[in-house]
């Protein structure tokens, strides 16, 4: 149920991200975001004091139950369900038995305590009941439970559950796949903050599957995601800024952002920062620095045949230079391969049954 956002991409075949309008000389301001409120220093001699509190009070046991005092935790939240019957905190208290957190891990509880949480609309409650059915958990697996849960869930703003209820119209097996339903769930899910939702959102709004096509609002919400370090729509949203595609060019911003996903390991990102620094339009031309990251995204598995010509007329000390560069991060990619390879094995043996 809590897929990767991979899947999306998959299903909408959206697996080749490239930059269109490359050799285009596009200007433009860079998008603008909210303002954020001044932090205003109090001058000498004025009020100090700080304003009164406003809103509910705090939630001490879910306050314990962040610092890991798992028994205070549990003691405050039984007091609440003896005295106002409070929904959140007899969810507090399936999440301790569920995970065995300062009493025995107890299913059966965990699913009673879920259960009357819901019941009084508790939509964290009507989510872990989900997993619970989807695993097999306090009772046999079953998905039309789980699914029931999840829209229950989903219908009171949830936002993992709507994505993952989303996941469920775009696969089409427990649903008939419903590309506008799954939106739906999309947007309830990205509104609630879900990166991977957002992420989802806009990929639908850039090709026009269960939403009118809409550039501007894919860039909106592809920006969204990448301020919550979505990787994959910090390199949808570079896409955009830098071809100015429903929103204002902007080369420089769109590097920087590509540069960050590439430093966390996007090949796409490695690639097209690399012909950003072998063309120098978004950042000045270095084509030692190209080629480095051209042999990273080449190692990650990305293909760039023009890049491998620029590489290979590169002079002998500009690309040992590239090669020296590129060498720490080759090595981690390998390793990364062979562990990779090598786990595989045990696991084909472990799911192999036994011969009677």
């Amino acid at each position: 149920m809590m897929r990767a956002t991979a899947m999306v991409t998959a299903v909408l075949g959206l697996s080749s991200l490239v930059l269109t309008q490359f050799a285009l000389a596009q200007t433009g301001a860079a998008p603008r975001t909210p303002a954020a409120k001044p932090n205003r220093a109090t001058a000498p001699g004025q009020n100090t004091a700080p304003a009164a509190p406003t809103g509910p009070p705090p939630d001490m046991a879910y306050g314990a139950f962040q610092r890991g005092h798992f028994l205070t935790a549990f003691s405050l939240a039984t007091d609440r369900v003896t005295k106002d019957a409070d929904p959140k905190a007899m969810t507090l208290l399936g999440e301790l038995y569920a995970d065995g957190l300062g009493v025995p891990r107890d299913d059966r509880r965990a699913a009673e305590w879920y259960g009357l949480a819901a019941a009084r609309g508790d939509s964290n409650a009507m989510f872990a009941l989900a997993i619970f059915a989807l695993n097999g958990r306090a009772g046999p697996r079953d998905r039309e439970a789980s699914t029931r849960w999840l829209t229950a869930a989903a219908k009171l703003g949830h936002p993992l559950a709507a994505y993952d209820l989303a996941l469920l119209y775009i696969e089409g097996q427990m649903f008939p796949q419903d590309f506008s339903r799954a939106a739906e769930f999309l947007r309830i899910a990205a509104q609630g903050g879900s990166a991977d939702a957002q992420y989802a959102l806009g990929t639908f709004y850039k090709t026009g599957r269960g939403v009118p096509q809409d550039a501007r609002q894919a860039a909106q919400w592809w920006a969204k995601a990448a301020l919550a370090d979505n990787i994959d729509a910090q390199v949808e949203y570079a896409i955009a800024l830098y071809n100015g595609s429903g929103v204002a060019a902007n080369p420089e911003a769109a590097t920087r952002l590509f540069r960050k996903a590439a430093m966390r390991g996007s090949a796409i990102a490695q690639d097209r920062l690399a012909r950003i620094l072998a063309a120098g339009r978004g950042a000045p031309r270095d084509l030692a620095e190209a080629a480095k990251w051209h042999l990273i995204s080449r190692a990650g598995g990305e293909t760039d045949l023009e890049l491998d010509v620029v590489v290979n007329k590169l002079d002998a000390p500009t690309r040992a230079a590239a090669e020296k560069a590129a060498k720490p991060w080759l090595d981690t990619i390998e390793a990364a391969r062979k562990a990779q390879a090598a786990a595989q094995p045990a696991q084909s043996s472990q799911a192999t049954p036994a011969k009677q």
